[in-house]
């Protein structure tokens, strides 16, 4: 099995019966990728404390919806999309309703280790760490996700084809790594737009309305994107091939090189991985 699934792999259509507990943002766009990439819209299940949530997901989308009970009693893949705060809860609960049933767990709850989730399951549970991020929304994620022994290789494809139906997905072998990856994908787009925002204030300083400076910054951070992902060239040497010598990109990387972005890069990141693995330990003390 492939270590990266993209979205356009995902042909298969058959997900078996999948149950989300939670019905936010996230698990929204999971349950609309499926239904984009074929899956039967009555084999997907949904609950939640918002009923406006599942109103609008049975309308729009044709799911079932009902409860955490219903869930554990069909669901051969069971998504964990609630808030870290209220996990331990719901993994309580669902172990009761689950009376002696296996289903793979998948989870896209931050801070929440495999640990945590086998420990309030059940130690052979089959489970799934999961770290997406906001670009799902429109298709366009990028997820890690980290598998522990006891899940088949079955398994794994299933888990690949639900979370490449939202994007790019990537298989870790170590769950550490669910750290670094929470800080390079999980928290990279609000690093992407901090710099976009930059970019379009000083575009307006310089003259642009507020409107083309907006257009132009997008358009351009999306076809850098694009680019680099249609290249089999490396950051670095596409970089290269728009800075001329003397020219007025070489004049613009020169000062970011001076006031130490790369270094700045490279603090930002570890920070955002050490208070990934310190949310992980907060919950270790609340087990």
């Amino acid at each position: 099995m492939s270590n990266i699934n993209s979205q356009t792999q995902a042909t298969e259509t058959d997900y078996g019966v999948i149950g989300f507990i939670g019905a936010g943002n996230m698990a929204n766009s999971l349950i609309r990728g499926m239904i984009a990439n074929g899956a039967e819209k009555t084999s997907v299940w949904a609950t939640d404390l918002d009923s406006e949530k599942l109103y609008t997901l049975n309308s729009e989308c044709g799911i079932r919806t009902g409860s955490t009970a219903e869930i554990a009693q069909h669901a051969d893949i069971i998504v964990l999309a609630v808030k870290p705060q209220v996990m331990k809860i719901v993994c309580a609960e669902l172990k009761t309703l689950l009376g002696g049933r296996s289903p793979l767990i998948i989870s896209i709850a931050a801070g929440i280790t495999v640990s945590h989730l086998s420990q309030w399951i059940g130690a052979n549970t089959a489970v799934i760490r999961c770290m997406p991020n906001t670009p799902a929304l429109v298709g366009k994620g990028a997820s890690g996700l980290y598998a522990n022994e006891h899940v088949s290789e079955t398994q794994k494809d299933l888990a690949e084809k639900v979370i490449s139906s939202v994007g790019l997905c990537v298989w870790v072998e170590q769950e550490s790594a669910i750290d670094a990856v929470t800080a390079l994908s999980g928290s990279g787009p609000a690093y992407f737009f901090l710099f976009m925002e930059s970019m379009q204030k000083t575009a307006q300083e310089m003259g642009l309305s507020e409107d083309i400076a907006r257009i132009l910054t997008k358009q351009t951070a999306l076809g850098a994107a694009e680019l680099a992902m249609a290249s089999d060239e490396s950051t670095e040497r596409l970089r290269l091939n728009v800075t001329s010598p003397g020219g007025t990109t070489e004049q613009a990387i020169k000062q970011f090189q001076l006031g130490g972005l790369p270094k700045l890069v490279d603090t930002a990141l570890k920070s955002a991985q050490t208070r990934s693995i310190e949310l992980a330990a907060q919950f270790d003390e609340k087990s």
